[in-house]
C-alpha cells in the first residue's frame, strides 16, 4: 500500500466488519459484499459507470433508506448479473450469481453511509487499487476468514517476480489465480523497469488487454480478482484478457494462451470429490492437484518460455506417476532452480513448500543439466504475527540466483554447510528423481534451548483455541443461514 490515507481507509473498512456480526455475516462473505458496494462507488469516483444502468448506480441506491433502500439492493445484485440488465460483460461476472448477506436494513445503510463518508479524494491519488489490494490482504491475514488460501504472501510474490524479471511483450498465466496478486505484482515490476506510458495506442492495447492471463475456479474468488484487476486496467469491460471463471483442470483451461512466463501458487490437495481432471490432454492423468497444474504449466508455455511455480514437498518426492511427472519436467525443461521455502508462511501452517523455477526447452529431450536449490527451510525462525515474513528473508536468495531470469548466471556453491548446492542430473536420476534435496541440519527443529518460553507457548494455545472456536462458531452461523433460507 502506498500511503497513510489507504492504509486508514482500509482500517476503516475492516472495522465496518463489526457492524455486520449481527448479521452472522463471515469475514469472506463480508468482502464480497463490501465488493459489490464498492464497486457502485468507485465507478463513480473514476467516472467509469458507462457499464453500469443509470437505475443501478451509487447515486441511486445512496439517497435510499430504510426498507426502500434493502429492496432496491437486493434487486440491484439481480439485475447486474443479469444479461438482461444492459450492464456491461465486466459487471455482470463481477455480480453473477450475488447475494446479499446482509439481513436488516439498517445495516445496509450503515455500510452505504460510511463508504460515501470515506476520503475518495485522497484514496484517488494514492490509487484504488493498492486500497483494494490492501482489503484483501488484511482479510488473508485474518485467519478466522479463510482466505489465506487464495492469498500469497506478497513478499513472496514480490521476490518470485523480481527474478523472473516480466518483461513488455510477455503472455504471462496464473492458472490458479485467486485474488490475481501475481498478475497485478507482474505489472508494477514492468511499469517500474520499462517505459509503459511512452507505448503507441496499439502497444498499450495489446500490454493491458493480451499480456495477463488467469483462471480461478471459486466463483466470490474470482469477483474479488475481477475486482483488483479493474481497478490496476487489466481487466476490460469487455471481458477480454484477465482472469476467466473456470476449471483448470477442465477443458476450460486448454483455452487458456500458451505463456512466455507463468507465476502462480497452485491449491494444495486432491480434485475435490477425487477422481481424475475432465482434461484429455495430460500424458500423465493424476487426481493429485498439484501435479496437474504442473503439467498444465511446462506443457503450456512456449519454447523458452520461464515458469516460477509453488509447490508442497510430496511434489518433490511422491512415486509413481510423480516420478513421471518429474523425469518429463527434467526432460522438457531446464529445472534449473528450487527454493525451499520456510514453514509457517502459508494458512495452512503444517505444509512445507517449495517454488520452482524452470524454462521450457526448445526441444523436448535434456534440457536439464544442473539443478540449484537454496534451502531457505533450515534454522529459520517460525513465522508468523510475531515475526512477519518480510521481503529481506529472500535477499540472500535473490543475489545467489543472480541477474539471469532463466537461472543462467554465474554461480558458485556456498559450501557444504551453506544455503546455495547444486545437484547434477545424473545425481537426481541415480535418486529415482526425486527433488527432495536437503543437506543442512535443522538446529531449530530438535534444538530445546530455542523453545519459546512457556507464557510464549501458552499465548500461542490461546490464540489457536480461539480460532478453532471462531471457525465453529462461523460454521454454525453458515449451518443456520443456509437452514434459514431454505
Amino acid at each position: 500500500m502506498s500511503g497513510k490515507t489507504t492504509t486508514d481507509i482500509v482500517a476503516k473498512l475492516w472495522g465496518l466488519c463489526n457492524v455486520l456480526k449481527d448479521d452472522g455475516v463471515t469475514y469472506h462473505q463480508y468482502v464480497s459484499e463490501l465488493t459489490y458496494l464498492l464497486f457502485l462507488k468507485m465507478a463513480k469516483e473514476t467516472g467509469t459507470e458507462a457499464g453500469i444502468p443509470e437505475e443501478w448506480r451509487w447515486d441511486a441506491l445512496e439517497p435510499l433508506s430504510g426498507l426502500k433502500q434493502m429492496e432496491h439492493y437486493k434487486l440491484l445484485l439481480l439485475e447486474l448479473g443479469s444479461s438482461e440488465s444492459g450492464a456491461s460483460v465486466l459487471v455482470q461476472e463481477i455480480y453473477a450469481n450475488a447475494s446479499s448477506f446482509v439481513k436488516r436494513p439498517v445495516t445496509l445503510n450503515k455500510l452505504v453511509e460510511e463508504i460515501d463518508k470515506l476520503d475518495w479524494y485522497s484514496a484517488k491519488e494514492e490509487g484504488l487499487g493498492d486500497l483494494y489490494e490492501g482489503l484483501l490482504q488484511k482479510n488473508a491475514e485474518e485467519k478466522k476468514s479463510g482466505a489465506g488460501q487464495y492469498f500469497t504472501p506478497r513478499p513472496l510474490i514480490d521476490s518470485m517476480v523480481a527474478v523472473m524479471q516480466p518483461q513488455l511483450g510477455d503472455v504471462i498465466q496464473d492458472p490458479a489465480a485467486g485474488t490475481g496478486g501475481f498478475l497485478i505484482a507482474a505489472r508494477s515490476w514492468i511499469a517500474n523497469h520499462q517505459d509503459i506510458y511512452s507505448l503507441t495506442e496499439a502497444e498499450q492495447q495489446r500490454f493491458y488487454r493480451r499480456t495477463f492471463f488467469g483462471m480461478e475456479h471459486v466463483q466470490d474468488t474470482h469477483r474479488l480478482a475481477l475486482m483488483n484487476l479493474m481497478l490496476h486496467n487489466l481487466q476490460s469491460t469487455s471481458g477480454e484478457g484477465g482472469i476467466r471463471y473456470g476449471d483448470t483442470m477442465s477443458s476450460e483451461g486448454e483455452g487458456l494462451p500458451r505463456a512466455s512466463l507463468m507465476l502462480t501458487n497452485p491449491p494444495f490437495g486432491t480434485k475435490k470429490g477425487g477422481g481424475l481432471p475432465s482434461r484429455t490432454d495430460f500424458t500423465f492423468p493424476t487426481a493429485n492437484k498439484q501435479f496437474c497444474f504442473l503439467q498444465h504449466i511446462y506443457r503450456g508455455l512456449q519454447p523458452g518460455g520461464r515458469a516460477a511455480v509453488v509447490l508442497p514437498d510430496n511434489v518433490l518426492f511422491e512415486g509413481n506417476v510423480g516420478r513421471q511427472i518429474r523425469e518429463d519436467l527434467m526432460a522438457k525443461c531446464d529445472l534449473h532452480t528450487i527454493l525451499r521455502l520456510p514453514t509457517g508462511i502459508f494458512y495452512a501452517q503444517g505444509v512445507k513448500t517449495n517454488v520452482l523455477f524452470f524454462t521450457r526447452g526448445q526441444h523436448d529431450q535434456g534440457n536439464t543439466d544442473q539443478v540449484w536449490v537454496y534451502d531457505l527451510r533450515a534454522n529459520m525462525p517460525k513465522f508468523g504475527k510475531r515475526t512477519p515474513l518480510t521481503r529481506a528473508h529472500f535477499s540472500e536468495f535473490e543475489a545467489a540466483y543472480g541477474s539471469n531470469p532463466y537461472g543462467k548466471a554465474d554461480r558458485t556453491a556456498t559450501g557444504p554447510d551453506g544455503r546455495w548446492q547444486c545437484f547434477s542430473s545424473d545425481e537426481i536420476a541415480a535418486r529415482d528423481f526425486s527433488l527432495d534435496l536437503a543437506w543442512l541440519r535443522d538446529e531449530s527443529a530438535d534444538d530445546a534451548e530455542d523453545l519459546p518460553e512457556p507464557e510464549v507457548l501458552a499465548q500461542e494455545a490461546m490464540d489457536e483455541l480461539e480460532e478453532a472456536l471462531g471457525l465453529l462458531g462461523q460454521l454454525i452461523t453458515e449451518i443456520s443461514f443456509e437452514a434459514e433460507t431454505k
